[in-house]
């Protein structure tokens, strides 16, 4: 939060909003001009963290859709030797790889912030349906959490919030379909 309202009253949320690297912008407007390709590098290996775990955790969730049958079996491959779901983390990386190179990495982590949103406010809004015995939470803490998480969402760009819907949506009618496929046999 800090970091925010110092980069706002640095240069202003215009000038934020035009720039590239809008940390390095807020660091040029002051004494310190010189540390800008230090920030720049900062973002650069946060940007790849956060790359890195949503690598895992996307090729986790791969990994278990593949044993549950809802993705090729290829993908709940497990490593003898390291244990980890190699086959589903190569695909995530070279599915990762091939939007950083060839296409747009804001949009993508637009998206990917969208889909996450939702994710979280799902998960907060299933814990209304815990037993009172086994919630480890007052409901209010989950309330918040899906307002919050939803806010977030729809304050997203309009383009991450429709191609996240789309996404969604068609995921959702797969599922229904191949449900409706499995019960009608």
């Amino acid at each position: 939060m800090c970091v925010a309202v110092s980069a706002l009253l640095a240069v202003g949320a215009p000038a934020l909003a035009e720039a590239k690297a809008p940390l390095a912008r807020a660091v040029e407007a002051g004494r310190f001009a010189w540390l800008s390709p230090l920030v720049k590098l900062g973002a650069s290996v946060a940007t790849l963290g956060v790359l890195l775990s949503l690598m895992l955790g996307i090729s986790r969730s791969v990994f278990f859709m593949s044993a549950n049958g809802e993705l090729p079996k290829w993908f709940s491959a497990v490593h003898p030797r390291y244990k980890v779901p190699h086959h589903a983390e190569i695909a995530v990386a070279v599915l990762i790889a091939i939007i950083v190179f060839l296409g747009d990495v804001r949009s993508a982590i637009g998206f990917s912030s969208f889909t996450i949103l939702i994710y979280y406010a799902i998960t907060n809004a299933s814990a209304f349906t815990l037993a009172p015995e086994k919630r480890l939470w007052p409901l209010w803490i989950a309330l918040t959490g899906l307002f919050s998480c939803s806010l977030l969402a729809l304050s997203l760009l309009a383009e991450f919030l429709i191609l996240g819907m789309l996404v969604m949506l068609s995921g959702a009618a797969v599922f229904a379909v191949k449900n409706w496929m499995r019960l009608h046999r």
